[in-house]
């Protein structure tokens, strides 16, 4: 039998499918089993590319038809970059059908944010932190501002629409992931966590990194294979520097000297079973029971001694 080598990096979205199903992370992670790429994921892809390109351009020119117009040439780069990705349509018009969907949602990112008021300190931005263990955690941040005073916001773009409250952990369960990463990295905690949800209908959801419990590693300098771009207090891109209405505003809490704990998913409900179905049919009779007709309801005499009277007189 040949044994699988764990693996020597660890992701937040494959710590989030060792969470939701161990088998799924072995298909991924170890066994490697090929999967066929999909159009939503390819448009995510497109849609990250064009908005971190469009914070590249001057302020003054970051209007929602330069974004629109980013759409194109990079639908080409990414094209030459996965020639497979021409499969995923059936024709032109479809595909036609799919770059307009994708220009819709760089329009609707104006709606939610002001770009000409922002200047991120790093975009899309590769993160590589070593655990005690051994175990490295990698991503990628798609967004950091850093203000004057030196707190930290974390922006996650999601292509998406926003999930029911009930199912928002698996997305939370991400961010907080990138702000793990960061504190071991620079020994701050982020101050706001946000997730900008392109394809919503209601506001973005931010949040507050909890309370935590340990101390954080001293701090050290960025190297080769941590994030690309160092955030510092002198940066310019303010969390606060927009009042967007990407998300309610929140009191960043003052950076904690413990780490964020990370919340596992909760489980999904227990369908119920016979147990449930005969307690419900229990109730069903002791409820009627109680709505039965008493002695007097019927029209038969009442004896107030509770004997009842004999049949058919006498």
């Amino acid at each position: 039998m040949t044994i699988a080598p764990l693996p020597s990096a660890l992701s937040p979205s494959r710590a989030s499918d060792f969470l939701q199903c161990p088998l799924l992370f072995r298909f991924r992670v170890i066994d490697k089993l090929p999967e066929p790429p999909s159009s939503a994921a390819l448009r995510g892809t497109l849609v990250h590319a064009c908005l971190e390109r469009l914070y590249e351009l001057p302020a003054e020119t970051r209007t929602a038809r330069t974004a629109v117009d980013l759409v194109g040439p990079q639908w080409e780069r990414l094209r030459a970059k996965r020639p497979e990705v021409d499969g995923l349509f059936a024709d032109d018009a479809e595909r036609d059908a799919w770059l307009e969907s994708a220009r819709a949602l760089v329009t609707r990112y104006f709606d939610l944010e002001n770009p000409t008021s922002l200047e991120p300190r790093d975009r899309e931005t590769r993160l590589d932190v070593a655990l005690p263990s051994g175990l490295r955690l990698r991503g990628y941040v798609d967004r950091v501002d850093v203000a004057p005073s030196g707190q930290i916001r974390v922006v996650d773009y999601k292509t998406g629409k926003s999930p029911h409250p009930r199912f928002e952990d698996r997305a939370k369960f991400q961010i907080f992931f990138y702000a793990v990463m960061i504190w071991r990295d620079l020994g701050v905690v982020p101050a706001r966590l946000q997730l900008v949800y392109l394809a919503a209908t209601a506001p973005s959801a931010g949040t507050t990194p909890p309370r935590t419990s340990c101390a954080p590693p001293r701090r050290r300098s960025v190297t080769s294979g941590t994030a690309s771009r160092r955030p510092d207090a002198r940066a310019s891109g303010s969390p606060g520097a927009a009042n967007s209405a990407a998300g309610a505003t929140t009191r960043p809490s003052a950076p904690s000297s413990e780490a964020p704990r990370l919340r596992c998913p909760p489980a999904e409900p227990r369908a119920r079973g016979r147990c449930g179905v005969r307690q419900n049919r229990r109730r069903a009779r002791l409820s009627s029971a109680r709505r039965r007709p008493t002695a007097r309801a019927r029209g038969l005499p009442h004896d107030p001694g509770g004997r009842r009277p004999p049949v058919g007189g006498g």
